[in-house]
């Protein structure tokens, strides 16, 4: 019988979401416009802290790129503010995952794994022109856009390295696993149920991550246990600071 055409994970992969995030993270405010005339009229920029993490600030132009890029969807039924809520506390984790990275001493990332993780960004855009475009109204060119993801690989590779390791998946897992969930979804979709030889690897690897996921989790919350983490989107919170800059 042939491996089920569908993937076998029913659930989203954190781990693989964890890079989606580059983009917002540490980028600078793109500079103040000038008048369509070219001339040096008046022009503010505003940005909003909604979030520090240690001394370090989350903008709310943080949450805004991430909403703008669309690198990770709103669930269904769930309102705008809901929405940003979860951006700013994914972006808060993100904060205290660099920083233990930080402490730790950084590891060196081959050039292949960032190549790819740049392909799979410009392949979001129709051609080189856009995807330019779109880094330059980031403040962002492909050099910074590297710099990025390399960061993130790093956090990648501390967690497979660290946290890794502590991950095993019984034999009985395993079957469980091909018993009770992925039978019957194959069956509720008409698709053809293969034999277990057949898919016991995917389902190891399934199963792996599934068990890394609650690590890093796991590890997450113990960083922001130790983290002085104050935010500023919630009443009867002080106001939160505005950064501006204007021109004449």
């Amino acid at each position: 019988m042939s491996s089920p055409s569908k993937p076998l994970t029913p659930f989203p992969r954190p781990l693989g979401a964890l890079l989606l995030v580059a983009l917002s993270v540490l980028v600078p405010a793109a500079p103040s416009l000038l008048a369509q005339d070219g001339g040096a009229a008046s022009a503010q920029l505003e940005d909003r802290i909604l979030a520090v993490v240690d001394e370090d600030p989350i903008l709310d132009s943080d949450v805004e790129r991430l909403v703008a890029l669309g690198l990770i969807a709103p669930k269904p039924g769930e309102s705008d503010d809901a929405f940003r809520r979860r951006l700013l506390e994914e972006l808060i984790e993100q904060r205290l995952r660099f920083h233990a990275i930080e402490r730790f001493g950084f590891e060196e990332v081959p050039v292949a794994a960032v190549d790819e993780q740049v392909a799979a960004i410009r392949a979001r855009f129709p051609d080189q022109g856009s995807f330019a475009a779109e880094l330059a109204r980031l403040g962002l060119n492909e050099r910074g856009l590297r710099q990025l993801l390399t960061r993130q690989l790093m956090v990648l590779t501390y967690v497979e390295e660290r946290l890794g390791p502590r991950i095993f998946v019984r034999t009985e897992e395993i079957e469980s696993y091909y018993r009770d969930v992925l039978t019957p979804k194959l069956k509720a979709g008409g698709a053809e149920v293969p034999p277990i030889e057949e898919v016991r690897d995917q389902i190891r690897s399934v199963l792996r991550e599934q068990r890394l996921n609650q690590e890093v989790e796991r590890w997450s919350q113990e960083l922001r246990d130790k983290a002085e983490v104050r935010t500023f989107t919630e009443p009867p919170a002080e106001l939160p600071p505005v950064l501006g800059t204007t021109k004449p």
